[in-house]
């Protein structure tokens, strides 16, 4: 850890909070934004996912009746699919819309509006035709810029990677001082693109919380799982976070540095006692000053190295112990 040179973060859930919610809904002519809301609980009431729970959240708060969907697929880091009333139903991103064959140009304009403030779009469509789109919005973690300085004050490179489009993704790096966003990245192509930079020559850490982020947290160099994350995802890591909170990263770099400086400490010292004290127990001070070392005396310094090494090793403990 203590030989990285870029850390790459997990946009939803490690850089911000995961709590996402409804911010806007645009509704197609002929529709109202709680048809819209509707198609689009019934699509996402059987995932997981973060955006779903927000989607549901909105729709039970509203009281819309969430209708029952038939033949759900959920297709990771792009949507959901299903039949609704017997109608081909669709709710995902841009890409997912293009590979359904769904004409969504029309929509590029408020959806990048949309996007630009840092909200994540969803469009929702039935039969080939767009109904509106959902915008959504997460809040970053308290903690996030000031870690990311943190670790640019340590000359690492700072990455984010998300399955959001470039503009959302972009936003939300603007607002924590990232420079490099890797955006569009589906959940199975976050591990090809840490082995790119490894590649590149870099020595990377990722840092995840979901079962999307398991592959690449098993790919890094060094792994790190946020303590609040998924099962797979602490399985996955080299590193648990224990607490959520994301200053445990450049604390967990800064511990490994400290530690390998007391190493080298310890090992100078080691040899410094021997390297002396060894020619003086063979007598080769005797025939010039007439200095010879008692067995006692070899024994107190030889005592005094092994408690100087422990001590030293202890100061670790004394100082991050605290933290």
């Amino acid at each position: 850890i203590h030989k990285l040179s870029v850390v790459v973060f997990d946009k939803t859930g490690t850089l911000t909070k995961g709590e996402l919610a409804i911010t806007d809904i645009a509704a197609a002519e002929g529709y109202d934004e709680k048809q819209v809301l509707a198609y689009a609980a019934a699509l996402e009431k059987n995932s997981e996912h973060p955006l779903a729970q927000a989607i549901l959240q909105r729709a039970q708060k509203d009281g819309i009746a969430i209708v029952v969907a038939e033949k759900f697929e959920a297709v990771s880091g792009m949507g959901a699919k299903a039949f609704i009333k017997n109608k081909s139903s669709v709710a995902g991103n841009r890409f997912f819309m293009k590979s359904e064959g769904i004409f969504v140009d029309d929509w590029d304009t408020r959806a990048s509006k949309l996007a630009s403030e840092g909200k994540t779009v969803v469009y929702i469509a039935s039969e080939k035709n767009v109904l509106g789109i959902i915008a959504l919005a997460d809040t970053p973690k308290a903690s996030a810029k000031q870690v990311i300085e943190n670790l640019k004050k340590r000359n690492l490179k700072v990455m984010m990677v998300t399955g959001d489009n470039y503009g959302t993704a972009q936003a939300i790096a603007a607002q924590l001082g990232i420079d490099q966003v890797l955006a569009d990245v589906l959940p199975g192509n976050k591990a090809d693109e840490i082995r790119k930079l490894q590649k590149a020559g870099e020595v990377v850490a990722m840092v995840g919380d979901g079962i999307n982020d398991a592959p690449a947290l098993a790919a890094a160099d060094v792994g790190i799982a946020i303590g609040a994350g998924t099962d797979v995802a602490i399985e996955a890591s080299d590193i648990t976070l224990i607490r959520d909170d994301l200053s445990g990263v450049p604390e967990a770099i800064g511990l490994s540095e400290a530690t390998i400086r007391v190493i080298k400490q310890n090992l100078f010292w080691a040899f410094f006692y021997n390297v002396i004290g060894i020619p003086i127990a063979a007598g080769a001070l005797y025939p010039f000053f007439g200095i010879l070392l008692n067995p006692e005396f070899a024994a107190a310094a030889m005592a005094l190295s092994s408690v100087s090494v422990v001590s030293n090793s202890l100061r670790l403990r004394r100082v991050w112990g605290k933290r």
